[in-house]
């Protein structure tokens, strides 16, 4: 079974960066895609960016368009957020999930495509 755990959360500035590692488990050499999801404070969940193991990657959130990155370490099975430029939406819930099977990203962030969920990390606007 698939498990994912987030870490790197924390405070931050605005205007400040931060990088998040989702660690998979379970994955078994299988394809998957691995998604990153935010949630701020009385918001709906919204997809921010996916990867995948066939380097296929999806910006689901044009509002970090250009400052956020995703990125994998296969042989770590991690995958990294790494945010720059924080600016709104700074307080938030950050969850990495997963699907397995598929080379491609999902073409939308419709959370119930992914599987598997991480229990997230808190990311705090220390400004």
């Amino acid at each position: 079974e698939v498990q994912l755990v987030e870490s790197g959360g924390g405070s931050v500035q605005a205007g400040g960066s931060l990088r998040l590692f989702c660690a998979a488990s379970g994955l078994n050499g299988d394809d998957y895609a691995i998604g990153w999801f935010r949630q701020a404070p009385g918001e709906e969940r919204e997809g921010v960016l996916c990867i995948s193991s066939g380097d296929d990657s999806i910006n689901y959130a044009d509002s970090v368009k250009g400052r956020f990155t995703i990125s994998s370490d296969n042989a770590k099975n991690t995958v990294y957020l790494q945010m720059t430029g924080l600016k709104t939406k700074i307080t938030a819930d950050y969850t990495c999930a997963a699907t397995l099977g598929t080379k491609l990203c999902p073409n939308s962030f419709y959370f119930l495509v992914y599987d598997y969920w991480g229990q997230g990390a808190q990311v705090t606007d220390s400004s």
